[in-house]
């Protein structure tokens, strides 16, 4: 006879965080992730500019930093602020937010830049699902085990 003992695996779990940490600390990361992104995609090749109205006009290094911060500001800050009355708002954040970020991507694709600044300019946008998702949850679980 033999005997198989089976080891539970952990999963991976989200640390509970307070509201300005998930905050500030999602923001801080998303940004740091998408200026390690727009430095590989310069590498590339890509000069991160488009035409607009017959007008050259560069996002990097400036653009991507506040075209991160305002919005995940705007939505981590509202979804924060609303959990004091409502937790569940911050799944519904989680979803609506990684959502809009992906759709986004379309702006991008439809801009003219070059492919290495599409590319890296789309990872961008990707960038802030997790980041938004691990802000969400760790504010989530700190709400709910006190």
């Amino acid at each position: 006879m033999s005997t198989t003992s089976t080891t539970a695996r952990s999963a991976a779990r989200v640390p509970a965080l307070n509201r300005p940490v998930a905050v500030f600390g999602a923001i801080g990361a998303a940004v740091l992730a998408n200026l390690v992104v727009w430095l590989i995609g310069a590498a590339a090749g890509g000069t991160f500019e488009m035409s607009d109205a017959g007008r050259k006009q560069s996002v990097a290094p400036g653009g991507i930093i506040v075209l991160t911060v305002i919005p995940m500001l705007i939505g981590l800050g509202a979804a924060a602020l609303l959990s004091y009355r409502w937790i569940g708002v911050l799944r519904v954040a989680a979803v609506i937010g990684s959502v809009l970020a992906v759709a986004t991507i379309g702006l991008t694709v439809s801009a003219d830049f070059d492919t290495a600044s599409t590319i890296a300019l789309s990872i961008t946008h990707l960038t802030l699902v997790p980041a938004i998702v691990v802000a969400t949850e760790g504010l989530r679980r700190r709400l709910l085990e006190g």
